[in-house]
C-alpha cells in the first residue's frame, strides 16, 4: 500500500441536494450533532489520510472554514468540481487520489484500505455492492418488463486512481459525468471492483440520516463494550504569557487583531493559540509544546502557531479521543477581544476539526494590576476536555 502522504483525498461537497427537502444543503446538515461532512473527515483521517481537500459551494466557504482542511470552488457539475480539486492537487500531485462523496460519512475503514491496496496494481479502482434484488422495468406505475441482474454492481466511493491519469481523464471529458469511474472507462482506463459496504450509505433523503444516527448509535455502544464501562475523560489546562514588543498587530486565537504593539515570542506569540496546545498536551499527559516543537530548533522561529494546535488535535485524534469542549481565557487590557471572539472560535474551531459549539474564547482584565494591567504583556489560560471515543 502506498504510504499515507503519498495519498490525496477530494471530497466532494459543491451540490445542494434538492432531493433532501428544504434546508441546508445535506452535507451541512446536522449528524449526531456534528456535520455530515466533519465525520467523513473523520472517517478517512481513521484510515490514516490527512492530505483532504473539499470541492465546496462558494456560498459554503465560510462552513467549510471551520473544518480545518483545504478547499476549492466546486463547480455547476460533479465532474468540474472534481477537476477543480485535481487542478489544485496538481501543484504537488500525489501518486495516488480518492474521489469521494461527501454525504457518505460512515465509509468503513475496510473499504478505503481495499481501494487503495488495488491501486498498487491497476490503475483505477472502486468499491460496489453486487445487486442482489430483482429487477424490473416499470411504465404507467405497472411492471413492464424484468431485466436480470447478473454482473450489476451498485457503485460506491471512494473511487480511486493513479494521479496522472484521472487528472488527463478529466481534462479531455466533454460534458458531465455521474461519476469518476465513466469519466476513467471514456479515457480507456480499466477500473478494478473492490468490496463495498452496505454501511457505506449515501445520504440523499431524510431517512437516511435516522438510519446514519443507528449506524453511529451502533459503533459507538460497540466500542463502549470493547473498551469495558469506565469512560476515559480527560481535562487538561495551559497557561501562556507573551510580552509585548514593537508592532501594529497581535494574534490572538488565529485571528490577526490590529494593535499598536505585537508580542514577541519564538513563533508567531499565538498566546491563546499557545495555552490551549499545551491544555490538550496535558489532558494526553503529553507534556507542552516545547517538548514536540523545541525552541532550540531553528525550524520552528516564526511558526504560525496552527501548527502546534492542529498536531496537538491529531495527537488526541490518533489515541482515540474526541475533543469535547475548550475554553480560552486571554487576560490583557488591550486590544478589546469581544469584537473579534467568534472568529476566534471559528479559527480555533477550523484548526482543531471539531465544531465550533464546543469551543468558547473569552477574556478579561487584570484590574489594572501586574504586568498585564501594566499593558507589559498578554497571558492566556485554556482548558481543555478530552472523552475517548
Amino acid at each position: 500500500m502506498s504510504t499515507p502522504a503519498a495519498t490525496a483525498v477530494i471530497l466532494v461537497a459543491a451540490g445542494r441536494g434538492t432531493r433532501m427537502g428544504e434546508g441546508l444543503p445535506k452535507q451541512w446538515r446536522p449528524l449526531a450533532g456534528r456535520p455530515v461532512l466533519a465525520h467523513t473527515i473523520d472517517a478517512f483521517r481513521a484510515a490514516g489520510l490527512e492530505r483532504i481537500v473539499l470541492a465546496v459551494h462558494p456560498e459554503d466557504r465560510p462552513r467549510a472554514a471551520a473544518l480545518g482542511v483545504p478547499m476549492v470552488d466546486g463547480g455547476a457539475t460533479r465532474a468540474q468540481s472534481v477537476r477543480a480539486a485535481l487542478e489544485w492537487l496538481a501543484q504537488d500531485p500525489p501518486e495516488t487520489v480518492l474521489i469521494h462523496d461527501g454525504a457518505r460519512p460512515l465509509v468503513p475503514t475496510a473499504v478505503i484500505d481495499a481501494v487503495r491496496e488495488a491501486l498498487q496494481q491497476h490503475e483505477a479502482a472502486a468499491p460496489a455492492l453486487p445487486v442482489t434484488d430483482a429487477l424490473w422495468h416499470g411504465r404507467d406505475g405497472k411492471v413492464s418488463g424484468v431485466q436480470s441482474r447478473d454482473g450489476l454492481f451498485r457503485a460506491q466511493t471512494p473511487q480511486g486512481f493513479r494521479f496522472a491519469p484521472i487528472l488527463a481523464a478529466h481534462r479531455a471529458l466533454a460534458g458531465d459525468a455521474a461519476d469518476d469511474v465513466e469519466v476513467a472507462r471514456a479515457a480507456g482506463l480499466d477500473v478494478w471492483i473492490t468490496p463495498g459496504s452496505e454501511d457505506n450509505l449515501k445520504l440523499t433523503y431524510p431517512i437516511d440520516f435516522e438510519r446514519a444516527e443507528r449506524l453511529l448509535l451502533e459503533r459507538m455502544t460497540i466500542k463502549s463494550q470493547t473498551k469495558g464501562s469506565t469512560m476515559d475523560i480527560r481535562t487538561g489546562n495551559g497557561f501562556d504569557v507573551h510580552a509585548f514588543t514593537e508592532g501594529d498587530h497581535v494574534w490572538l486565537c488565529g485571528v490577526q487583531v490590529p494593535h499598536n504593539r505585537a508580542l514577541l515570542g519564538h513563533s508567531d506569540a499565538d498566546v491563546g493559540m499557545h495555552a490551549l496546545t499545551d491544555a490538550i498536551y496535558g489532558a494526553l499527559a503529553e507534556g507542552d509544546i516545547g517538548r514536540h516543537f523545541p525552541p532550540s530548533d531553528p525550524q520552528w522561529k516564526g511558526a504560525a502557531s496552527h501548527i502546534f494546535l492542529r498536531h496537538a488535535a491529531e495527537l488526541a485524534r490518533r489515541r482515540g479521543f474526541a475533543i469535547t469542549n475548550c475554553d480560552v481565557t486571554l487576560i490583557c487590557e488591550r486590544p478589546k477581544v469581544g469584537p473579534h471572539a467568534e472568529a476566534m472560535r471559528a479559527a480555533l474551531a477550523g484548526i482543531m476539526g471539531v465544531d465550533i459549539g464546543r469551543i468558547s474564547v473569552k477574556a478579561t482584565t487584570s484590574e489594572r494590576l501586574g504586568f498585564t494591567g501594566r499593558e507589559e504583556g498578554i497571558a492566556a489560560i485554556a482548558t481543555a476536555t478530552l472523552v475517548q471515543e
